[in-house]
């Protein structure tokens, strides 16, 4: 059977099982990207595995989300970093060089290689071509040291690209598009690859926008292929060398097939409070805006600020607006300022502000409450900007730049009419400005030795888990709806994010925009641990692993939900914590919080079927549960988690 680019990197990497959709297969793993709002778990993880040094081809940890520096504890994870880098033989990028996924892009990313990244947008690579998968930190750090990625095989879902993208619509409304139709679970347990004659409108770094938001598809990972698009990135980067022509081979077949005409496509926009409720632009025409932010890992590339730049161009923009600009990266803001565009952005009113993630993690640019903010990012979960009350929106740079300049939602298209507007960006650069300057190499092995690992006072060590017991008899402490996400579990923001390396600091913020009760009444439960029930998708989003350790770190010993999301379900078995589904759906709606479940027999029901039952002892009901554990992952769980069970192997 003619392969998809999808086959063709799973069967160049697959070390263990069968290529079927749902069986658990294992694949060698080439580079790692880890950031500072994960990666200090990462390198704790390492030095508790007894690492020596990285075994994989690249391994970058970058700074990119953690960058105000209000006190002393964001320094002192970056100095952790540095130390944890130079000890293990991974590059480092400096904080200020860039948002991890564009400038892994520009540096190091390779076609045909697969990558593991402890970021859920580290899918964002399959724009060169690369098999490129978020995952927990932990997997991650078995990935540095060696190990294979193991995961449930995707089906391939084949997304036929035709026709051109007409003026003011971009990459950004494409994947809009695929939101509107499929909504925020369409993805799961797929992997999205594009193909067609569509592609040939789409830059590399278009393509890295509708990658990196294949997340909120739930998607495993996007692919491309690489071709003369790819090969004319990699130029532009002094890295041509690195070019791998891989293409679908002809009659490539896919287990499931959609198609989009671009020429059809219109400008997009996310309403608050989910990726997935996206609407047509002139549908919420005219609604105010006091805030416009440009930047992220979901709009990174050099085109995106220069075609915001050149709408501002001679204008000023609305005095109720604060135009908030974020360069991904130090190469696009040195570029950006080689062609003008800094200048033009400057004088329009925009604030320009340091190469990082900012306000897409809630590190600053945090909104007014009950005003609407419109940003070029991935995601617009309640209160992950920093506000409670919020309400964000997302949009393509057009869409943006529109706002900014009128003060309300307006239509790029109708704005260009009214000014007179060229769609046309200034000409792009045929060279980027390649600046490796702070990107620091691995030290060499005999000196990487002796690197001991700095620890500030807000660095803790990992938490001790104890053996899931044969008995459970335990409260319902938190029931919540449909896709709960990692943000709501384990909150981002500047009052969170310090602590990511303190995990009994960081377990007091859990849940805490969901029931601010919630971390009490789990200490006061402690002795008997607790159970939480959710509905469809829960976990969506960022692969932080906090946000299973934390819960875990409280007492929390099982999950009861309709679905999970495909990170956060591994996340839960790999820190020892039972991810159990309802048989019948129906059955949600009979347990309310504060409920009584009893579950006996956990370790011989876990390992030798897939369903369980539990007793609701406060109602006096029975549900069938199913676990949806392969083995290896049933033997960390019933461990107290993959550490616990390594350390019991090595001892």
């Amino acid at each position: 059977m003619a392969k998809s680019v999808t086959m063709q990197l799973i069967e160049s990497h697959l070390v263990d099982g069968e290529p079927r959709p749902g069986e658990e297969i294992a694949l060698a793993v080439d580079q790692t990207l880890t950031q500072d709002a994960t990666g200090t778990l990462v390198m704790q993880e390492l030095e508790a595995l007894g690492l020596d040094r990285a075994r994989t081809r690249v391994s970058v940890q970058y700074v990119d989300h953690n960058l105000l520096q209000t006190d002393e504890r964001n320094a002192e994870d970056h100095a952790f970093l540095r130390s944890a880098a130079r000890r293990y033989g991974l590059w480092f990028s400096k904080p200020g060089n860039g948002v991890s996924h564009p400038t892994h892009m520009h540096r190091f990313g390779i076609p045909g290689a697969t990558m593991v990244g402890s970021d859920s947008h580290t899918c964002a690579a399959g724009a060169l071509g690369m098999l490129a998968i978020g995952v927990g930190g932990l997997e991650v750090a078995l990935a540095i040291a060696g190990e294979p990625l193991y995961l449930r095989m995707p089906q391939v879902w084949g997304v036929r690209l035709v026709g051109e993208l007409p003026p003011w619509v971009s990459a950004k409304d494409v994947i809009l598009e695929m939101l509107r139709r499929h909504g925020v679970n369409g993805g799961l347990n797929r992997v999205i690859e594009y193909h067609g004659p569509g592609l040939a409108g789409l830059s590399a770094m278009d393509r890295h926008v509708i990658a990196n938001m294949g997340a909120e598809l739930g998607a495993t990972t996007t692919v491309f292929p690489v071709d003369d698009a790819v090969r004319a990135f990699l130029r532009s980067e002094d890295r041509e060398d690195d070019f791998v022509e891989l293409l679908p081979e002809d009659g490539a077949g896919y287990d499931t097939e959609d198609e989009i005409d671009l020429g059809s496509l219109e400008p997009l926009i996310a309403r608050p409070s989910s990726p997935g409720n996206v609407v047509p632009v002139r549908e919420v025409v005219g609604e105010p805006v006091s805030q416009v932010v440009i930047g992220s890992s979901a709009n990174p590339g050099l085109r995106d600020f220069a075609i915001a730049a050149a709408m501002v161009a001679g204008r000023q923009t609305d005095d109720a607006v604060s135009f908030d600009v974020n360069p991904s990266s130090r190469e696009i803001l040195q570029d950006l300022t080689k062609m003008g565009a800094t200048f033009e952005l400057i004088a329009a009113g925009a604030r320009i502000h340091q190469s990082g993630c900012m306000g897409c993690i809630g590190m600053g640019q945090a909104p007014a409450v009950g005003q609407n903010s419109l940003r070029t990012f991935p995601r617009n979960f309640p209160g992950r900007s920093g506000t409670a009350e919020d309400a964000v929106w997302l949009c393509s740079p057009e869409t943006a730049a529109a706002a900014a300049l009128t003060g309300v939602i307006t239509d790029p298209r109708d704005l260009a009419d009214q000014l007179g507007l060229e769609h046309n960006a200034p000409p792009l650069p045929e060279r980027a400005s390649v600046n490796t300057s702070m990107l620091v190499p691995p030290l060499p092995a005999e000196k990487a030795a002796a690197e001991p690992l700095v620890k500030g006072p807000n660095i803790s060590g990992l938490p001790d888990f104890a053996p899931l017991p044969d008995t459970v008899t335990a409260p319902v402490l938190l029931k919540v709806g449909d896709h709960i996400s990692t943000d709501e579990i384990s909150p981002a923001g500047a009052r969170a994010l310090p602590f990511r390396s303190n995990i009994p600091k960081l377990a007091t913020s859990t849940f805490a925009g969901v029931d601010e009760t919630y971390v009490e009444r789990a200490a006061q439960a402690r002795d008997s641990g607790h159970v939480v029930v959710g509905g469809e998708n829960y976990g969506q989003g960022s692969s932080r692993e906090h946000a299973a350790i934390t819960p875990r770190y409280l007492g929390l010993i099982a999950v009861i939900a309709k679905s999970f999301a495909r990170i956060h379900w591994q996340n839960l078995a790999n820190f020892g914590v039972l991810a159990l589904e309802f048989v019948d759906p129906g059955d949600y709606d009979s347990i309310d919080r504060d409920d009584v479940l009893h579950l006996q027999g956990l370790p011989a029901a876990i390992a030798s079927a897939g369903e369980l039952t539990i007793t609701n002892t406060t109602k006096d009901r029975r549900y069938r549960l199913r676990h949806r554990l392969s083995p290896r992952q049933a033997e960390a769980v019933l461990a107290g988690g993959r550490i616990p069970l390594l350390a019991r192997r090595a001892g």
